[in-house]
């Protein structure tokens, strides 16, 4: 499989000489690409000593059902937007893989994979959800944001991820992505057997700094 292109920004130091110790998959939403969250690393404030390495992967530019079959960059088809938000699992199980060949990627490169993070946006927190639980070696954390669990009904969980540490974030006034879905996140997941942070901020489909406050303490809390 060939692998998605990708924005990386690695850690600094100002000697330079740190080992990477970490890494962050972060997929961005419908419409946007790598560069999305790039932005945010710095807004993070990590510990120079975490050498982290963030991973922004660009998802590819396919027709968009639900945009009249625009072309734009998107990790698979909304077919129907709705409470249930009917989707193309063909293509969202193709992300998946995607994202789990970065992961195996990553472990190439030297990183324990209970040291990966993956984290998505919207519609990359879709394919985020299913590729961490899914993935067969323990990773450290998954970090879901204002996003759904789109493959509830149909994932086949993987035992090496049954303790992932799990948080949600969402915002009370997202038009586009109603806050009851992360709240069922909450709800699928805890019945699944997961213990799932949730927390709400007041905001649109977006970021505020206070979210990026809590995602920083998260990271720094699982990647310590």
């Amino acid at each position: 499989m060939n692998l998605l292109p990708c924005v990386e920004i690695e850690p600094s130091s100002p000697d330079h000489t740190l080992p990477i110790n970490s890494s962050v998959i972060w997929l961005h939403g419908l419409g946007a690409d790598g560069h999305d969250f790039e932005p945010i690393v710095p807004e993070l404030h990590l510990p120079e000593q975490m050498a982290v390495r963030f991973i922004f992967p660009h998802a590819p530019k396919i027709p968009v059902t639900i945009n009249d079959g625009y072309i734009m960059p998107a990790w698979y088809d909304i077919l129907e937007m709705d409470i249930d938000r009917k989707v193309d699992e063909t293509q969202l199980l193709h992300s998946v893989a995607s994202v789990q060949a970065l992961i195996d990627r990553e472990i190439e490169r030297g990183i324990d994979s209970r040291n990966i993070v993956i984290a998505g946006f919207s519609q990359g927190g879709a394919v985020g959800i299913h590729a961490a639980l899914t993935y067969p070696k323990p990773l450290a954390g998954l970090l879901a944001l204002s996003t759904y669990f789109a493959t509830v009904d149909s994932i086949d969980l993987h035992p090496a991820n049954r303790q992932l540490p799990i948080q949600i974030f969402h915002g009370t006034n997202d038009p586009v992505v109603q806050e009851i879905h992360g709240q069922n996140s909450v709800k699928y997941l805890t019945a699944m057997g997961f213990k799932p942070g949730y927390e709400a901020f007041p905001m649109e489909h977006a970021v505020c700094m206070e979210e990026i406050n809590a995602i920083s303490e998260w990271l720094q809390a699982i990647l310590n």
